[in-house]
């Protein structure tokens, strides 16, 4: 998995990790490097992981800017898009957010530059983790569901999972996934890197308004799945979709259902009615432990 990523001498080291099982890598320069397995985080050393800030290593800047010129296959312009936007989705599906210095042409962000740290997010399937959780989205059909957790609780694992086990017990559901950010089904070069069925049609990168408008015209979804609406234009597309006789699952940042009735614009979608079930997720026994499942009225029904 990070054999184009990484150059050899880190390679080597992190392979003295149980590499299998990493989450997430935080490469910040000059400082030291953290791991994230199972929801703990841990320093690397040269003998592995430490729970030592003492013994573990820390980041210069060749080894970021290495690293970067490996996710954009040595051309940073073939990227710009992405980079733009704080992240790469590299050949394996591994997501890499980016932070730096923001360059403007005017109003609007060109690209950044001067990378101090990488956040390298390794995607994991979790085969089954919504299965418990499916009876509750039907009701005669299925109904639309909004997946709620704070941020690294599993949301995105959920939702691709709820799209799989569809595929599995085989509804025969045409599913539309609107992967703005490459995180769902993880193309690469337009092939998913992750298992997400066999009625899935994906379009990756795009605006939820344009892949929303756009794919119930040409594709005829039955369901879109679209991960982490977060603003008054996701929610306008939200609202007009289920207007148009499709169903939805999304997701949103928020600790639990009251939390949404304090958002900026999101009361378009409560008032519109939108979500019939509401999932929320923690981390409190790992990403994606169950708080709750809760109706349209956000009464909570189970868990």
């Amino acid at each position: 998995m990070f054999d184009e990523l990484f150059p050899f001498d880190f390679l080597k080291i992190i392979s003295k990790t149980p590499i299998d099982k990493i989450n997430e890598i935080r490469l910040r320069l000059n400082k030291k490097i953290v791991i994230s397995i199972a929801n703990k985080s841990y320093f690397l050393s040269n003998d592995g992981l430490t729970g030592n800030i003492e013994k573990a290593i820390s980041v210069d800047k060749s080894l970021i800017d290495e690293i970067f010129k490996r996710a954009c296959e040595n051309s940073v312009y073939a990227f710009s898009n992405e980079i733009k936007s704080g992240f790469i989705t590299t050949k394996g599906g591994i997501r890499i957010g980016l932070s730096g210095e923001g360059v403007y042409d005017k109003e609007s962000i060109r690209t950044l530059k001067n990378i101090n740290s990488l956040t390298i997010r390794i995607p994991r399937e979790a085969r089954g983790c919504s299965e418990n959780v499916l009876p509750y989205l039907f009701d005669g059909r299925f109904l639309n569901t909004l997946i709620v957790s704070p941020p690294g609780c599993g949301k995105t694992t959920f939702i691709r999972d709820i799209v799989w086990e569809l595929s599995q017990k085989n509804y025969c559901y045409n599913v539309l996934i609107v992967d703005e950010r490459f995180e769902i089904a993880n193309c690469f070069n337009g092939v998913s890197t992750l298992d997400v069925g066999n009625f899935s049609d994906i379009l990756s990168g795009t605006h939820k308004d344009y892949a929303f408008e756009n794919g119930i015209r040409s594709l005829r979804p039955d369901i879109i799945v679209t991960d982490e609406i977060s603003n008054k234009r996701d929610y306008d597309a939200v609202v007009s979709a289920s207007n148009s006789g499709v169903n939805i699952i999304a997701s949103i940042h928020a600790r639990d259902v009251e939390d949404l009735k304090y958002k900026l614009d999101f009361d378009i979608v409560l008032k519109n009615k939108v979500f019939s079930r509401f999932v929320v997720l923690s981390s409190r026994d790992g990403p994606g432990t169950i708080e709750g499942i809760y109706d349209e009225g956000m009464r909570c029904i189970s868990y």
